[in-house]
């Protein structure tokens, strides 16, 4: 029994992990913690582009209700304004075009950003001709 005690005192001890190990760990921790930060940004500039969308989808709605409930000899006439919605600014146009049934009218309304050319939002409706 002595000659195996002795094989068993001479055999070094392998507890944690060598240099390589820690480095290859540390590197995998890395990649996934970039991954984890790309997907936070996208996450918040998508929260962005949705909210710009929804409120400029809520001024055009509040054109559309207009071009809806005035006159239509008023309607008959291009138009463009300002408007603020979740306070900020927007720019929007509403124009009027004839169809091919001559008791319906069509009318486009687009929304922007102020300063920008981007469209944000866009709504086409119809509205018959009063007589």
């Amino acid at each position: 029994m002595p000659a195996r005690t002795e094989h068993l005192a001479r055999r070094p001890c392998a507890r944690g992990f060598s240099l390589i190990e820690m480095l290859v760990a540390l590197a995998v921790f890395a990649l996934a913690v970039l991954g984890l930060l790309n997907l936070a940004g996208e996450s918040t500039r998508t929260a962005v582009a949705i909210e710009e969308r929804v409120l400029a989808a809520v001024v055009a709605d509040n054109v559309a209700v207009e071009a809806m409930t005035i006159d239509t000899r008023l309607l008959g006439d291009d138009a463009h304004g300002s408007e603020t919605a979740g306070g900020r600014d927007w720019r929007w146009t509403r124009t009027v075009a004839a169809t091919a049934d001559a008791s319906l009218l069509r009318v486009d309304i687009t929304v922007m950003p102020p300063g920008e050319e981007r469209v944000a939002a866009e709504l086409a409706l119809f509205r018959g001709v009063a007589e």
